[in-house]
């Protein structure tokens, strides 16, 4: 397995952006509309990310993370991360194959379209990891995640907050699942990069040509699977002994 030195974890997935106070969620924002769990709750939504290079869907797992989809889907109902992209395709050093690393996208703190910052939901929290096709958002510090995310590729759960030193790798805000078009994903991270652009961990990770995100737009879950139909019960056996004709004389 490959894995990013950790000194440089905490830039691992980060742009540079000032360092602001999360918004503060109140339980009912937090929830943003979902339902406690049980019959009638509403199915995870889902969005789909639009390419030149085809389409990403990803399920936005709201049941565990519900302050991260709440503030990625007012960028999304807003029509904010229409025309952003994907900028940065990050592999090991010398690795050529196309089932380990990530992309990054968002709108590189475009002061015009980016919203506060919201709190950190560490995968402590949430219970989710980052694995093949895990979305998460960047960020500096805890706290300050605001319109940039990446999507993983291979098991990255060096990214996950660490359950023995919470506050001392905090880790990444995992918040939903590629369900469809992961081979876009994988196409993304092989595109060239520029040896020379970027700074720190990012140097050598951004695209030469970014790859433009015409339209992220709400997708329509799956119709609710109803549970198997119940097996016919089978008859119970008559527990009373079987009579026995008496012998012949």
């Amino acid at each position: 397995m490959f894995r990013y030195g950790l000194p440089g974890l905490a830039a691992a997935f980060t742009l540079a952006a000032a360092a602001i106070p999360a918004v503060a969620q109140t339980p009912a924002a937090q929830t943003s509309g979902a339902q406690a769990p049980g019959a009638g709750a509403p199915a995870n939504p889902r969005v789909r990310i639009e390419t030149a290079h085809g389409a990403i869907v990803v399920e936005l797992y709201r049941d565990k993370a519900p302050v991260t989809v709440a503030n990625y889907l007012r960028y999304v109902d807003r029509g904010l991360f229409n025309g952003a992209t994907f900028y940065r395709a990050s592999r090991p050093p010398g690795y050529t194959a196309t089932d380990y690393g990530s992309i990054q996208g968002g709108l590189q703190n475009d002061p015009a379209k980016v919203l506060p910052p919201i709190a950190h939901e560490p995968t402590t929290r949430t219970g989710l990891k980052h694995g093949d096709g895990t979305i998460s958002m960047g960020r500096h510090a805890p706290g300050t995640a605001q319109a940039d995310w990446f999507i993983t590729l291979g098991d990255m759960s060096y990214l996950d907050a660490d359950p023995k030193n919470p506050r001392g790798a905090p880790g990444f805000a995992a918040f939903g699942q590629v369900v469809e078009g992961l081979d876009v994903v994988k196409t993304i991270i092989a595109l060239p990069v520029d040896p020379n652009r970027g700074e720190g961990a990012m140097k050598g990770e951004m695209l030469v040509r970014p790859v433009r995100i015409t339209r992220i737009s709400r997708a329509a879950a799956p119709p609710p699977q109803s549970p198997p139909p119940a097996a016919a019960a089978e008859p119970e056996a008559d527990p009373s002994p079987v009579a026995q004709a008496p012998p012949a004389n």
